[in-house]
């Protein structure tokens, strides 16, 4: 008797009370928000890291460097040199600052969406840098002259032969590059994998 007791209500044994499906879902669904609260927290980290480094940096050279000649850093293979840029990359369509605006704050919707179901860590990490970086530069456009939504993103870092960027520009385009990695080795956002 004793042993027909302890078999009763035990897993895994005929006779044994099943769970109800109800506690396994919220188990799971409790699990998969923890895991998802962890992801989040590394997205805001590191778009707080990248956002910080930006807007440090930016206010360090406008002050310091600003209407000044430019400071070689290595010889004449990189200088930085302040420029304050209306347009997108390398300077281009510098008469739709205000289309960049919503651009970014366009990208920043997306990205508030998609970590509602983030369960990777390289996908925040990635997710991250972009955020961070399109908060840097948006900043910029909302705060910075000549107006709200037009202001010129302050750009520094000249590479010899290469456009003048930022430490947003940098942060977007390696949450870019990271982000097309992920995706050729079929790692999704919700931490699920898929081979084609």
């Amino acid at each position: 008797m004793a042993e027909a007791e302890r078999i009763i209500g035990t897993p895994g044994f005929e006779g044994a009370e099943p769970e109800p499906a109800e506690e396994r879902e919220e188990a799971a669904a409790d699990s998969g928000a923890a895991k998802g609260v962890r992801r989040i927290g590394v997205l805001a980290l590191v778009a707080a890291v990248a956002y910080a480094l930006d807007l440090i940096s930016k206010t360090i050279v406008v002050n310091v460097l600003e209407h000044r000649a430019a400071v070689q850093v290595v010889g004449d293979l990189l200088t930085f040199e302040v420029i304050r840029n209306a347009g997108a990359a390398f300077g281009m369509g510098e008469a739709l600052t205000i289309v960049f605006t919503i651009i970014a704050a366009t990208v920043i919707v997306v990205i508030a969406r998609i970590a509602r179901k983030l369960y990777s860590v390289p996908w925040a990490i990635a997710l991250g840098m972009l955020l961070g970086g399109a908060l840097g530069n948006l900043t910029d456009r909302i705060f910075r002259a000549p107006g709200v939504l037009e202001g010129a993103v302050v750009d520094f870092i000249a590479p010899k032969g290469f456009a003048v960027f930022n430490l947003a520009d940098s942060a977007i385009v390696c949450g870019g590059i990271l982000i097309v990695i992920l995706s050729f080795r079929g790692l999704d956002p919700d931490g699920t994998v898929h081979r084609d």
